[in-house]
């Protein structure tokens, strides 16, 4: 690729993660699908907030955890995500710079406060979330910096995102400006519930604006209404350059360059939390393509960095990447 100043750029929600520890049985008394996200609104989430047993705070957001592990990997990375000029804004910020990450969005100085996500991590390690968009559903066109955009080899763009018309006009708008300069569009359909509202909307980007798809086995089946994920990826290879499709602990499925390739997972020391995996995983996947590597490698490392960050509580690596590669 050609010589830029990131390796990758992501666009995404910009939310503050609030993690626990939670029993089946506090989902259920919530009415809470396990493993799934679910969009919630302020008074829920001060609810639900209130209701979590003790937890740790951190800055997250699946873009953001992306672009945090391509950092962790000694990558070049920024960062566009809606803020609110408050206390989580600061701290949003001040994480995403102390890490490398240029980001330099203005917050917003009215409207809803910064978002955040309320995470519930049971025994097997599952995690389910819930969602207060709070500023983030203000992310827009004009919050696009075109030559920012120019400066990426790669635009990542996160599917939680697509929930508003606002967003869709910023992911083509963003698209845009990346093919303008020669730059290759990626995007990670987020979760199967995300692409349930937004199927066609979703294939028409696809066809149209995107070159690297990220999803997992449930996702892609999802997207095209099939159970066969052979005759999933048959598909998605018409559309894109390349589609890295996530199988759990059965590795991953890597179409692309007239290839299809498969990768086994790699190996975890334990597994305490699965929030981020596929966040880190695209954050591998995406440093190897910027850096020019066969694919197989590309899914080698994307592997590296999952099995990372599912060895610990929070959804970012502990252990620089760099130094696992």
């Amino acid at each position: 690729m050609t010589t830029t100043r990131y390796d990758v750029l992501g666009i995404g929600n910009a939310i503050v993660d609030v993690i626990a520890h939670a029993d089946e049985a506090f989902l259920e008394a919530h009415n809470m699908p396990k493993a799934a996200m679910t969009l919630i609104d302020e008074d829920r989430a001060e609810a639900i907030y209130q209701a979590m047993g003790a937890g740790v705070q951190v800055s997250g957001g699946s873009a953001g955890n992306t672009i945090a592990g391509v950092a962790s990997l000694g990558g070049t990375a920024a960062y566009i995500g809606k803020v609110k000029q408050d206390v989580l804004g600061d701290v949003y910020r001040h994480d995403m710079r102390g890490i490398g990450v240029a980001f330099d969005t203005p917050a917003a100085t009215d409207g809803p406060a910064t978002a955040r996500c309320l995470i519930l991590v049971t025994s097997d390690a599952q995690r389910t979330m819930n969602t207060y968009l709070g500023a983030c559903v203000n992310l827009g066109p004009d919050d696009i910096d075109e030559a920012l955009i120019a400066e990426a080899s790669i635009v990542y763009l996160e599917g939680y995102l697509f929930d508003k018309d606002l967003a869709k006009a910023a992911f083509r708008k963003a698209a845009a400006a990346a093919h303008k300069a020669s730059r290759k569009v990626s995007l990670t359909l987020s979760d199967s519930f995300c692409v349930d509202r937004h199927r066609d909307d979703f294939l028409a980007l696809i066809d149209t604006d995107i070159d690297i798809l990220f999803a997992n086995d449930d996702e892609i089946r999802s997207l095209y209404q099939t159970d066969d994920i052979e005759a999933a990826a048959a598909k998605v290879a018409k559309s894109v350059d390349i589609a890295a499709i996530t199988l759990g602990a059965e590795g991953c499925l890597i179409v692309g360059n007239g290839e299809t390739i498969r990768v086994p997972a790699a190996k975890a020391n334990q597994v305490i939390d699965t929030t981020g995996a596929g966040d880190l995983f695209a954050a591998g996947f995406l440093f190897g393509v910027a850096r020019g590597l066969p694919l197989a490698e590309c899914g080698r490392l994307a592997g590296i960095a999952a099995a990372e960050v599912i060895s610990h509580f929070g959804p970012r690596p502990e252990t620089p990447l760099r130094e696992l590669i």
